[in-house]
């Protein structure tokens, strides 16, 4: 078993912790080579993982085909039993899943664990799911029925923001249903995903799940591959593009959950003592690192003022640092490569808007950027227009609130937006005039399991969550008979 107790202690320049292993037909194995896990609080390695080669992978995929039809013939209450089993051992072992999740991907510790808690309350909620045959047609003669079948063997391909949730996201719909699931996590946050591979080793028959850790290398043979028969992606837009474009010749189904820009909205109505607050939340959760957070921000032009003293206010005092430490508020970037990208953006936005908070990197070896906020600049500026995934802020003034949504639906991207207002009725009715696939009114970050979510434009294809999103992972059979 992996000593998860080990990693508090190791030394971050001596990355041995462990042992980490790859889930592959039932077995825990070694890699084909080996790489290092950066911890982001520190900008240096805290651990090592098992690197799997195209051999691993075609070994993998090979165990899925032979594991899935059986695993399809056992009914919901049996795979319900164990995707329940499998819950209860991730939540046995929440400390260990919520300290590596904060080592590897920098989030505050209290955070992780709630992600942990997420994933086990998704886990129950996908083992007690069922997609019944429907009659759509009886009588004169006809029965017409749609039976709803397993994909196959999936691919689950999850980001480093939520590394443990968004795994689960598509591993309970995909077992549920009756599919062989490969994981296949980021590189830069690969230990929860392992951890729950190590679990699951305990439960589930081999090859049903497994996981496999690559550097960027594997990702495009899993998509394209004729032995994988539905991708599940979660991640960048320009990533899901390729994913999309390399599944093409092979015809596979796909579900994407891409990138947004999502806008907040606030009418001349809202109370900015009240909104602030939360509008601050929204670009700041997970350091700014969440596909539906908050990514810039329209106000009445009279209210702009109000609204950056308000959050430049709770910016300072704000906490920014090691997750795993007491008193911090915002942890770290993820990763070097995104701590980069929005440093270049808060530069340029300093060109063409005016500061209003935070705005530098902070000293020493982390990936540390505190709150961010600018106001008045450019539409056309790349901080309005490009997801920062990052927490920096665009606040943008308005004067006819047609025009503001005109600017909000302008954007490329589609996925969230909430609109701030005193009249829930008024607000309901702007956020219908929003072209986005979830639009909140007066809260932000409620996903209910049954209610399904996805985005719009270049926010992605498919849905997640809901019967909706369970479906994604079957195909409709319509079985037409002579009665």
């Amino acid at each position: 078993m992996t000593d998860i107790a080990d990693l508090a202690t190791l030394a971050p320049d001596s990355p041995e912790a462990g042992p980490f292993r790859l889930l592959v037909d039932g077995a825990l194995v070694d890699g084909a080579a080996s790489m290092a896990v950066v911890n982001p609080a520190t900008g240096r390695p805290f651990c090592t993982v098992p690197r799997a080669d195209a051999a691993q992978l075609e070994t993998a995929i090979a165990a899925a085909r032979r594991a899935q039809p059986a695993w399809a013939r056992t009914s919901y209450a049996e795979r319900g039993a164990l995707i329940g089993a499998l819950a209860d051992a991730v939540e046995a072992r929440i400390d260990d899943f919520a300290r590596l999740i904060t080592l590897e991907q920098g989030k505050l510790l209290g955070h992780a664990r709630g992600e942990v808690r997420t994933t086990v309350a998704l886990l129950r909620h996908a083992a007690g799911q069922e997609l019944k045959p429907e009659i759509l047609r009886e009588g004169d003669g006809t029965r017409i029925i749609e039976k709803r079948t397993p994909r196959g063997v999936v691919a689950a391909i999850a980001p480093w923001n939520f590394p443990l949730f968004i795994m689960a996201q598509k591993v309970g719909p995909a077992l549920i249903t009756g599919n062989a699931v490969i994981c296949k996590p980021a590189p830069t946050t690969p230990t929860s995903a392992l951890l729950l591979g190590e679990v699951a080793a305990e439960i589930l028959p081999a090859g049903v799940l497994q996981t496999i850790v690559d550097q960027n290398d594997l990702g495009a043979i899993l998509s394209s591959h004729k032995g994988i028969d539905f991708v599940s992606f979660t991640g960048s837009s320009p990533t899901g593009k390729k994913v999309l474009g390399s599944s093409v010749d092979t015809m596979k189904r796909v579900s994407l959950e891409l990138g947004g820009n999502d806008a907040a909205l606030l009418l001349d109505d809202a109370d900015v003592a009240t909104v602030a607050p939360r509008l601050f939340a929204g670009f700041t959760n997970n350091s700014g690192q969440i596909c539906l957070a908050t990514k810039r921000v329209y106000a009445p032009s009279g209210m702009v003022d109000e609204l950056c003293d308000a959050l430049a206010g709770l910016a300072a005092q704000a906490v920014t640092g090691d997750g795993l430490q007491q008193g911090t508020t915002m942890g770290p970037i993820s990763n070097k490569a995104q701590y980069e990208k929005v440093l270049d953006l808060i530069e340029d936005a300093r060109a063409q808007g005016t500061l209003v908070a935070g705005g530098e990197a902070l000293p020493g070896e982390g990936y540390f950027i505190p709150p961010t906020i600018f106001r008045d600049l450019p539409e056309d500026s790349r901080l309005v227009q490009e997801e920062q995934f990052g927490p920096v802020l665009p606040v943008q003034g308005y004067d006819d609130l047609d025009e503001a949504i005109e600017r909000i639906n302008a954007s490329d991207y589609g996925l969230g937006g909430v609109v701030w207002t005193s009249d829930v009725d008024r607000g309901i009715d702007v956020a219908g005039r929003i072209v986005s696939g979830t639009v909140w009114v007066n809260r932000q970050f409620d996903l209910p399991f049954d209610v399904p979510f996805g985005g719009a434009r270049h926010s992605g294809l498919g849905r997640q969550h809901g019967a909706e999103g369970l479906k994604e992972f079957t195909q409709a059979t319509i079985i037409n008979a002579s009665i």
